[in-house]
């Protein structure tokens, strides 16, 4: 299941991460449960915020949850807590787009402020929208059509191998491997043969 449970933006200062504003959708969560896991997502995005560099991203897994954070240069921060599933890319647009609008819309010197003191009603819009992460499809279809013109999957090592070349005669030619890794290739080759159906 691909949801997004929390997103905030933050400011990093010298010793501490302030949470400017969040949004937060629990609705997964047991009615009891809510405060806490809020209280327990919000602790988790500030601390991530705190240990990531100035003009770094950080996504971090933490049992069946990632938290993806993104700190600015200029030390302004977000944090998107999701599921597993979700793609890591999708998250750290998601973060980028929140900084550009949130930074467009308050001044540097209203982030120092109150925790929680900014009110910024496209976070709550941004968490519904992004749940879907196809929301960012161009993204996601630009993306694999760059992946699948770099990348060249190999199911193989025979598939590398020139024509004509076998790993077994390169096993036994090769002065890189030891008589000890010769063997136990040769074993495990014949021992996986018997169950190779053709």
């Amino acid at each position: 299941m691909v949801k997004l449970y929390h997103l905030a933006v933050l400011y990093k200062q010298q010793s501490k991460a302030v949470s400017l504003c969040s949004a937060n959708d629990l609705s997964s969560f047991g009615f009891f449960q809510r405060s806490s896991v809020k209280e327990f997502m919000n602790f988790s995005s500030q601390i991530l915020t705190e240990r990531c560099s100035p003009a770094a991203k950080m996504s971090v897994k933490e049992q069946a949850y990632m938290c993806h954070v993104y700190v600015r240069a200029d030390n302004l921060a977000a944090a998107v807590i999701s599921d597993q599933e979700y793609p890591q890319r999708v998250a750290h647009t998601l973060l980028i787009k929140v900084l550009e609008e949130f930074s467009n819309k308050f001044s540097p010197s209203s982030w120092s402020g109150e925790p929680n003191s900014l009110i910024f009603e496209q976070l709550e819009k941004y968490l519904l929208d992004y749940q879907d992460p196809r929301q960012a499809d161009s993204l996601m279809k630009i993306q694999k059509e760059l992946d699948e013109t770099k990348i060249i999957l190999h199911n193989t090592l025979e598939a590398v191998l020139e024509k004509g070349e076998k790993l077994d005669e390169l096993v036994v030619k090769s002065e890189n491997l030891s008589m000890q890794s010769k063997t136990f290739y040769q074993t495990a080759r014949k021992t996986n043969s018997c169950c190779v159906i053709l």
